[in-house]
This record gives structure tokens, sequence and C-alpha cells, in this order.
């Protein structure tokens, strides 16, 4: 049977400006391109990485009154018909710069529809999670529309993931979010800053795990961007997955492929993590080397053509 995850999460628009390089403060500096306009936002992102890896994505998101996102996005095995609209915002929109010379970005996010997004869309919505292996989510969406979405997941039977991302100062991150979470999938700068932990070695890593750990979460998994990514698990297994040497276009949307891709393969037992892993980072890989964040997504086929670069 084909593989479910439902994702609760954000709907962008992205309006990219590729520079040079990053200005310092107080610079001006000229650019040859003209800003574009693609769609993203964490959760399309993901659901649409999970849509091209063949796995069915359910999509609840909510978009302004007059925006049709069917028009915008159209992949198989991407399911619209969980998205709401929203009679007061503006469909949401993020403000990304890249830099040409190093691939790295800076992002301003307007939430616009994604903080109209409620505990009680969740529970109109609820249908979505019916036959779904996980259901995952993000924090571009209201602290509590999270909770509620993973609530009503573990009342459901299904397994929960929290990409934490962007955190919140650390007072404002509740607590009972992550006791009912089951994965927690941050990148190394998003993880020191929920624990306090800096990253730095194999030791920090697991430092960071015990902390979630005691927490109740049962997988931790920990993107390094050029350097893989951890997974620990409170039962003791760990694995490091090295990255794939790749020149580096453009990071947006290469935390959110690894999450779409790693969703798509593993299975709620994780008897096949490392695998997994793997099949994410090759798919990731892939998407810093492209410009854009959902034209950057991976089609299953290449992915596992990449597979083989994998040392």
């Amino acid at each position: 049977m084909k593989k479910q995850v439902t994702i609760v999460g954000s709907t962008n628009i992205d309006k990219v400006t590729r520079v040079p390089r990053l200005a310092l403060s107080g610079e001006t500096l000229s650019t040859p391109q003209h800003q574009e306009e693609v769609m993203g936002g964490k959760g399309l992102n993901q659901a649409v990485a999970i849509a091209r890896s063949g796995a069915k994505a359910n999509f609840i998101t909510k978009v302004g009154s007059d925006f049709d996102l069917s028009q915008k996005v159209n992949e198989e095995n991407l399911n619209l018909e969980y998205v709401l609209r929203s009679e007061k915002f503006e469909t949401g929109q993020a403000y990304i710069t890249v830099s040409k010379a190093t691939g790295d970005n800076i992002i301003y996010v307007y939430e616009g529809a994604n903080g109209d997004l409620s505990a009680k869309d969740i529970w109109d919505q609820q249908e979505a999670l019916k036959g779904s292996d996980f259901c995952l989510t993000q924090l571009e969406i209201p602290l509590e529309t999270a909770l509620t979405a993973f609530k009503e997941a573990k009342a459901a039977g299904v397994t929960t993931v929290l990409n934490p991302a962007p955190v919140p100062d650390q007072d404002d991150l509740p607590k009972a979010l992550l006791e009912q979470t089951d994965l927690i999938i941050p990148n190394e700068h998003e993880a020191a800053l929920i624990t306090d932990i800096p990253v730095s070695d194999r030791a920090s890593l697991i430092a960071n795990a015990n902390y979630f750990f005691d927490l109740g979460l049962k997988h931790v998994l920990i993107t390094l961007g050029d350097k893989g990514a951890f997974y620990k698990s409170a039962s003791g297994k760990e694995v490091m997955v090295p990255a794939i040497k790749t020149t580096a276009i453009d990071t947006t949307a290469a935390g959110d492929t690894f999450i779409g891709a790693l969703l798509s393969r593993l299975s709620p037992s994780f008897d096949n993590v490392e695998g997994a892993i793997r099949y994410a980072v090759a798919a990731s890989s892939l998407t810093v080397s492209q410009a854009g964040a959902l034209p950057s997504i991976p089609v299953e086929n290449d992915v596992l053509a990449q597979l083989p670069k994998m040392s």
C-alpha cells in the first residue's frame, strides 16, 4: 500500500532575489536579475517533496480567499482537498535573498493566512489523518494549531514528526508540543537554540538527543548541512550518514526536501531508518544544486540515480 503522510503547514509565495553575494549591513549592491515569484513555504515544500518521491501527501494549509493553490501547484500524489481559505489575510509570503557566491540565503516571512490556520480547522479536517503513516508539521503556523494536529494524530494512532522551524524563543516553545512528538527533525542550529547545547561533535549531538529523550521523544534526527545527518533513538540505535559533495547553488529548500524525502521512505517502525536517511541525503544534495524552492525538489527516479554516489 502506498505510504501516506498528512502535512499540516504553511504555504507561501516566495519572492526571490539572486545577488552576487549577501550585502553587509548598510551596503547597497546592484543585481543583474529581477525578483522572481515561485511557490514555497515549509509545509508546501515538504508536501511536494513527499509527493515527488511517490508517497501520498494530504496537505492541510490555509491561503488567501482569492488564491487557488491548485492553479499554482499540480503534482501527482499531492492531495489539495484540505486546503482552506482565510477571509482575513492574504496568502503568506517569503522574501528571499540568495547569494550566487555561496548559495546561502536570508529569508523574511509574512505569515498571512498561515497564522489564521486554527485548531478548529484541524478538527474540521481530521479526515486527512485516516490511513496516514505520519503527521508532519513545522512552526510557520500557530503553535496551538500544531499541538492540536499532533493530539489528533496521536488519537488516530499516527506517528508525529516535528520540524521545529523557525524556532521561537526557547520560553515560547511549549514542552506540551514536544511531548506529543515522536520524531523531531531540527538542523544543527535549531537543535542548539532549543537545547542550549551547541553542536560541534558526536558528544554534543548525543547530548542534544538526550535533551529530547528526557521530554519523552523516541527519535531525534539532526541535519548537519554539508556534513550529512545524525539519528539517534531512545532505545540506543545511532546512525550517521555523510552528505554527498556537491556545489551549492541555492540551499532554500534543502531541509524541506530532506524531510519530505525521508518520510516517503521511512517505516513507522523505524526499522529502515538508515536507508531512509540515505535516500533523504541524496534528495537534498540534488536540491541545493539547483535554484528555487519547489523547482529544485527532485522526483523519485532522479534521487534513486543519485544514491550510488553515497559513500
